[in-house]
């Protein structure tokens, strides 16, 4: 299995910042160390172009992105402190999606291991997203005339906002976003497909609701290519999520996902989203499980390390 990754991703931020950068270093390193991935995997992307993320972004906030210029609002509300580096890793991490999204049309199955961040806007980056790597790779793929329907499965504990917006009159993208109802954000555009969720939601619950939408949704939409949006933040103990799933819980959700998915024959690109655990090293062997399922689904594992 193929996955975009690089050094780039990891920026240094400010002692104490809740955003756990350190996870994309440590999952790398724990996907090599359990064989689920080997070094020839690992595709290192380029900085997505600006002509590419114009087909999204606005000029004026990606103006205000290269030059540093962007207003002390507009830097709250993205949640990450600007610098030079945090522009370089984003770009990187959009390219990285773009990438994952090629290969999953040639392998069948491929992933970034980085990327869904589902709260970029056109005009501003918001909960800790800077770029909407997402809609910036359908584009792309959509004017090289790679794709023309794409289904976005967003699992993360959070609604995928600007993604919901952006193709909000875009009959070619299907957005379905499973959520925590009271979670942020708390002004939710209407994705194609919304389905939320109480707090406390535990494994039988979220996976019957799973299993009452994802099958007809992969029967109504026939993609041309799923991105699937993996967020661990609907695991027991996320700072950030309140659903309550357990370990197997998601070990489950993400095999379902993926098994039916392949059943009707359609290629993948696996993306992380959001994930708050304790540290970056545990939020990283969360999301090292959805590798791990599609090593299972997709592959003959490698190796009796994974688990």
């Amino acid at each position: 299995m193929r996955v975009s990754y690089c050094d780039g991703y990891h920026v240094p931020l400010p002692e104490g910042h809740p955003f756990p950068m350190a996870k994309f270093p440590a999952l790398h390193q724990q996907l090599l160390d359990e064989d689920v991935i080997r070094p020839p995997d690992v595709v290192a992307p380029r900085q997505a172009d600006w002509t590419d993320l114009r087909r999204v972004h606005t000029a004026d906030y990606l103006t205000h992105l290269a030059e540093g210029s962007l207003s002390e609002h507009a830097e709250r509300r993205m949640g990450l402190p600007w610098s030079e580096r945090l522009v370089y890793r984003s770009r990187l991490a959009v390219q990285g999606t773009i990438n994952a999204a090629l290969m999953a049309l040639t392998d069948g199955v491929a992933g970034n291991l980085a990327g869904g961040t589902h709260h970029a806007f056109p005009g501003h980056g918001e909960g800790f997203c800077v770029l909407n790597d997402v809609a910036v790779a359908i584009r792309v793929l959509q004017a090289a005339c790679w794709v023309q329907r794409v289904l976005v499965v967003d699992l993360d504990v959070h609604q995928g906002n600007a993604n919901a917006a952006v193709f909000a009159d875009d009959a070619s993208v299907f957005t379905f976003s499973m959520h925590g109802a009271k979670n942020y954000p708390f002004e939710k555009p209407p994705s194609s497909l919304d389905v939320p969720l109480d707090d406390a939601t535990g494994d039988q619950s979220y996976l019957d609701t799973l299993q009452s939408y994802l099958p007809r949704t992969l029967d109504a939409v026939q993609p041309d290519l799923v991105f699937y949006l993996g967020g661990i933040d609907v695991a027991t103990d996320d700072r950030f999520g309140r659903l309550s799933l357990t370990r197997a819980g998601l070990h489950a959700r993400d095999r379902y996902v993926l098994e039916q998915i392949q059943a009707h024959d359609r290629p993948v690109a696996l993306l992380l989203s959001g994930g708050y655990a304790d540290t970056p090293e545990a939020t990283a062997d969360l999301h090292a499980i959805m590798y791990r399922e599609a090593a299972r689904v997709f592959e003959t594992p490698r190796s009796s390390t994974v688990n």
